[in-house]
């Protein structure tokens, strides 16, 4: 039989790891499952200028390690696993089966985060990890001295491609609207930041290459006239959708 718990959560980012902390303050016997890095898409943040308590901002990393050590110091527990697939009611208990095996709780917080959203134009799935990428964090240094293109206008978009800037020799941010977005302090760093050049009114169309991403094709919403853009990388920062489907 399963082991029992108090307390299971379902991921270990920011939300999972606050409520493991509160879990554990009240001596719950609490267990996070994670399926990859503690932090979740905090934990691949550059910086994070907006949490309260650090006025120079905070490594997304270097933040999500204190929130974890906080959390276990407490005596929350950290299970790596692989996916949930479903949660079952078992009289007062609840089942959470993995495929790494089954887990079980009188109470279940669901902390599973989201995952990034995908535009599904033509070459995206097929370059992804050729050129097509969702964390600048993580693939930004392979396009030192090179042109690369973020896909989307909001904070998670603009932040990234200023982060990009340390590495790419141009990015070109690709936004369907006439003004971004994002927090205007980084706006006003994005236009200012010679690196950057950014097409308005304009929808990604492609994504073209031959075993790697080569270029892009966008058309002006307003025009119709479509351009193709030489790039080495395409990073996509469109949005999220929630990791529920198991509950679903």
């Amino acid at each position: 039989m399963a082991e029992s718990y108090d307390v299971i959560i379902i991921g270990a980012g920011p939300a999972g790891l606050t409520a493991a902390l509160y879990a554990g303050r009240a001596r719950m016997k609490t267990l996070m499952l994670e399926k990859a890095t503690a932090g979740g898409q905090a934990a691949t943040t550059d910086i994070i200028e907006n949490y309260p308590g650090f006025p120079e901002g905070i490594g997304g990393f270097e933040l999500t390690e204190l929130m974890k050590r906080q959390a276990i110091q407490f005596g929350a527990l950290m299970e790596e696993i692989k996916t949930v697939t479903e949660i079952k009611i078992k009289g007062n208990m609840k089942i959470v089966q993995t495929e790494s095996g089954d887990f079980q709780a009188r109470t279940v917080i669901i902390a599973s985060g989201s995952e990034p959203r995908t535009l599904g134009v033509p070459g995206e799935a097929e370059f992804r990890g050729r050129g097509v990428s969702y964390c600048a964090t993580c693939d930004g240094a392979f396009y030192k001295d090179r042109k690369v293109a973020v896909i989307g206008g909001g904070n998670a978009a603009v932040e990234e491609a200023l982060f990009l800037t340390k590495f790419a020799s141009t990015v070109y941010i690709v936004h369907r609207r006439d003004e971004l977005r994002a927090d205007k302090i980084v706006q006003e760093r994005a236009v200012a930041n010679e690196r950057i050049e950014i097409f308005w009114d304009a929808y990604l169309k492609k994504v073209l290459g031959d075993n790697k991403v080569e270029e892009i094709v966008i058309e002006n919403k307003n025009t119709g006239e479509r351009s193709s853009i030489e790039v080495d990388g395409v990073f996509f920062y469109i949005g999220t959708v929630p990791n529920t489907g198991f509950a679903e």
